[in-house]
């Protein structure tokens, strides 16, 4: 199971989601693109906005910058995967520390 844990300053994208096999696995691919892509756009407006720490089945995204366009970008990411978690319930989970 992938597992997404929000805090205030950072974010741990974590595990595999098992739904299939490594490389055919669309919960995987679904929530590769989600974050890859907003990591992306935020360091199109602003290289300094976060930082990024990776290793094998591990992403943790450090927010540096609270300001509209990183919150906006993050908010969005967060609700995507937020919507793939509600189509697989048994495949990724996401932890609010916030709430």
């Amino acid at each position: 199971m992938i597992k997404v844990k929000v805090r205030k300053n950072n974010i741990s994208i974590l595990g595999h989601a098992n739904y299939d096999d490594y490389g055919s696995d669309i919960v995987c691919a679904s929530a590769s693109s989600i974050v890859i892509c907003s990591v992306e756009a935020i360091a199109n407006f602003d290289e300094t906005a976060i930082d990024i720490n990776q290793s094998k089945d591990k992403l943790k995204i450090i927010i540096n910058k609270e300001d509209n366009i990183t919150n906006k970008l993050i908010q969005n990411m967060l609700n995507c995967l937020k919507e793939l978690e509600k189509k697989y319930p048994k495949n990724i989970e996401i932890i609010d520390k916030e709430e």
